[in-house]
């Protein structure tokens, strides 16, 4: 599936159903418990099960038997919903512009970055010059 569209299915989701997608995204898999426990402001187990259940009928998630239980786990692939996740963000508050967006993290207060990862984006940068992006 290319990329953007799975950036508009990622953006229809309901609030509650993104959250659970964050859990597993973050965990990798999670049993209906592990959701629970990992929400701020946790519906009821049986209301985060029928999420769970939503988001496999909308193929965002799907699960496996693991003895009595189910253990949700993301159907989309972490990279491409991590791109779609960024381009999302790079359209909506950067006007589409990815140069804006790397600036805007470089200039964040709180950014330390390590002489490593300074070595690294420009390594990217000038690749993706040699690139001609």
């Amino acid at each position: 599936m290319p990329r953007d569209a799975v950036a508009g299915r990622l953006a229809r989701l309901s609030r509650r159903e993104r959250e659970i997608m964050d859990v597993l995204f973050q965990r990798g898999q999670a049993t209906v418990a592990e959701v629970v426990d990992a929400l701020a402001s946790p519906p009821s187990y049986s209301a985060v099960r029928a999420t769970l259940n939503i988001l496999v009928a909308k193929k965002h998630a799907q699960f496996r038997e693991d003895g009595p239980r189910y253990v949700y786990l993301p159907a989309i692939p972490a990279d491409t919903a991590r791109t779609a996740a960024v381009r999302h963000v790079i359209n909506t508050f950067f006007n589409g512009s990815a140069e804006d967006a790397a600036v805007a993290l470089l200039q964040m207060s709180d950014t330390r970055l390590p002489a490593d990862a300074i070595a690294r984006l420009a390594r990217e940068v000038e690749k993706a010059r040699k690139e001609g992006r």
